[in-house]
């Protein structure tokens, strides 16, 4: 794999030219253009004082030889402090705009690339790091709005050239073509440097990216690594990372930094070939010594924006790298597309799936020409072994993820003709694993409608279990949750999940329902909360307790994409077939009446004939 393999861009990365990438950042720079004006002009201004400068010097040496009156050498020493007074004054004025101007920029460009990064579908965050996607909205923002500063210097560095570029040919046009002699080739060394400074800036940032996931996953998953006594192991991870980004970087800073000391060698040996020719013919009074000077210290002048110049596109790699990255960001294209914006009006809740082809993966189909319709008001179960297709059924009725062929109808409207954002407020989901995130309880409960009163959801609170669940925490609806829940069990993080859809109305509710086992009395709350949902909404239930499943209006049976089975609890048993199978299997246990001592069939006909004489002789 070598020191470098795991810095390869990203599979949406691109590849963007010069031009574009300067034509994209220029739309952000362009809604600051009055500030940016007022930057270059107190630019200019500093480069026209720092250019008289030296002419005031050079005229006040001359008068040394005609001995001047001390009155004049007063004025000379004041015109230079009254200029360095006014060069710190526009520099102080230029910083604070440009202070402001950076991170005006950066703050646009983060809340567009979080813009993008949140409205992306789940595949594309099921396929990329999360941790990598961050370091794009911070480390890499940062670095563009830095190409800011570049620019407003490059503009000053011309108009400072220029204007000595226009004293050096005053003061000796035969020595100037010397100098004009000697700039092509600092400028073609200067852009021999872009190419290998573009890409050890990508490879850079990419190792930074790389540190970030790694950070993130390993602060993630720290419980875990502590359970497993995996402490060093994940910091040899991270070392590891951060030694290629430390190598990497190093790397990017030696190409960054050698263009100006290479250049300047250049500048130095052009300003020695100067200083001799000038000296000769000042010494045989073809010039004046101060004519001489002024030459000399203009050159010297001269020479750092030039340098500076052509080593502009080698050190604005790292801003237009960093842009390449973060317009990458927000030029993916979604997977998922809607066809139209249509608003969306209460929905009924019938779902149907017409000769539906979905795959995660090309060539690994998950549904194939899958049919299946789901009435308003009913409450259907999904059932099978991992892999069978449950969740991938659930997220398409989301609209997480693409489909590829067939229909998906809601209220026999095609689903990819709604507008998603007013469709999803009529979509509640509560996933297997219950995400909380940090606050209150009553905070996580209203995040799916803000606007929901505090009486109406400890109303909905108290007629669970008669609000007994709430009497287990601290501060009730105020108790702080942690981070992703931690401070919570996991039956109380599953019923915050269940008020957080309870409190929104949902017209079409799925449920991926928490394998982990929780106490009786939990269990009973849970499934009361449950009850107060699907008495009002259309219900898709990947089952994993047994008491879901029976609860079920029907049934559905999966095995590699496809219906096998379908009906209601005890239909499916009498079968015989793989539901009876898949009980046996996963829900026997979960049954009051289930005997360890009996074997699979044995119990599975205990099951029903022990549940059929409770009701009595009579009833039989």
């Amino acid at each position: 794999m070598g020191f470098f393999g795991g810095l390869q861009a990203e599979p949406y990365d691109r590849q963007y030219s010069d031009r574009e990438l300067v034509r994209r950042m220029a739309a952000y720079f362009g809604k600051h253009r009055r500030r940016l004006t007022a930057i270059v002009l107190a630019l200019l201004t500093i480069s026209g004082m720092n250019a008289a400068i030296p002419l005031i010097v050079s005229y006040g040496v001359d008068m040394l030889d005609t001995r001047s009156s001390p009155t004049s050498m007063y004025l000379l020493a004041g015109a230079v402090f009254i200029l360095g007074f006014l060069v710190w004054l526009m520099n102080w004025i230029r910083r604070r705009l440009t202070i402001r101007t950076v991170g005006d920029v950066m703050l646009a460009l983060r809340e567009d690339a979080f813009t993008a990064s949140a409205s992306h579908d789940l595949s594309f965050h099921d396929e990329f790091s999360s941790g990598r996607i961050v370091s794009r909205i911070t480390s890499d923002t940062r670095d563009f709005s830095q190409v800011i500063v570049l620019v407003t210097d490059l503009a000053s560095q011309i108009v400072q050239s220029l204007i000595l570029m226009v004293v050096l040919i005053n003061i000796e046009w035969q020595l100037s073509l010397w100098v004009f002699g000697i700039l092509p080739i600092v400028f073609v060394s200067g852009a021999g440097f872009r190419r290998i400074a573009r890409r050890v800036t990508r490879r850079g940032l990419r190792a930074i990216a790389n540190v970030n996931a790694a950070i993130k996953e390993a602060v993630t998953g720290i419980a875990i690594a502590k359970n497993f006594r995996q402490e060093t192991a994940i910091y040899n991870q991270f070392d590891e990372v951060n030694q290629t980004s430390y190598i990497t970087n190093v790397q990017r800073g030696l190409v960054l930094t050698s263009a100006f000391p290479v250049l300047n060698v250049l500048g130095g040996v052009a300003t020695a070939l100067l200083v001799y020719v000038g000296g000769m013919s000042a010494a045989q009074g073809a010039v004046t010594v101060g004519a001489w000077y002024l030459f000399i210290t203009s050159l010297d002048r001269f020479w750092f924006p030039v340098l500076n110049l052509a080593s502009f596109w080698s050190q604005i790699q790292s801003g237009l790298s960093a842009a390449e990255r973060v317009f990458a960001l927000l030029d993916t294209e979604a997977a998922v597309v809607q066809v139209d914006d249509r608003r969306v009006p209460k929905l009924r809740g019938e779902i149907e799936f017409a000769q539906l082809d979905f795959r995660y993966v090309k060539g690994e189909g998950i549904l194939e020409q899958f049919s299946l319709k789901v009435h308003p008001g009913e409450n259907l179960a999904l059932v099978g072994h991992t892999g069978a297709g449950k969740t991938s059924i659930a997220r398409l009725i989301a609209r997480f993820y693409e489909f590829q062929d067939g229909q998906l109808l809601i209220d026999a409207e095609d689903i990819r003709s709604f507008d998603l954002y007013e469709y999803r407020r009529q979509l509640g989901i509560v996933s297997q694993v219950p995400f909380l995130f940090a606050g209150t309880v009553v905070d996580n409960i209203r995040y799916a409608r803000p606007e929901a009163r505090d009486d109406e959801i400890e109303e909905l609170a108290m007629r669970i279990g008669n609000g007994e669940w709430l009497e287990a925490m601290p501060d009730g609806l105020r108790t702080q949750v942690g981070e992703r829940g931690g401070l919570l069990s996991m039956g109380q993080r599953q019923l915050v999940a269940l008020m957080r859809v309870l409190v929104q109305h949902p017209a079409l509710f799925i449920l991926d329902e928490a394998t982990a086992s929780v106490d009786p009395f939990t269990e009973a709350q849970i499934q009361e909360a449950l009850g107060m949902i699907l008495e009002k909404s259309t219900s898709i239930l990947i089952a994993h307790r047994l008491s879901t499943v029976r609860a079920a209006d029907r049934i559905i049976v999966l095995k590699e994409g496809k219906i096998i089975e379908e009906g209601d609890h005890h239909g499916l048993m009498s079968e015989g077939g793989h539901y009876a199978e898949l009980y046996n299997t996963y829900f026997r246990h979960q049954s009051p009446d289930y005997h360890p001592s009996l074997e699979p069939d044995q119990a599975n006909l205990g099951f029903i004939e022990v549940k059929q004489d409770r009701t009595g002789p009579g009833d039989k």
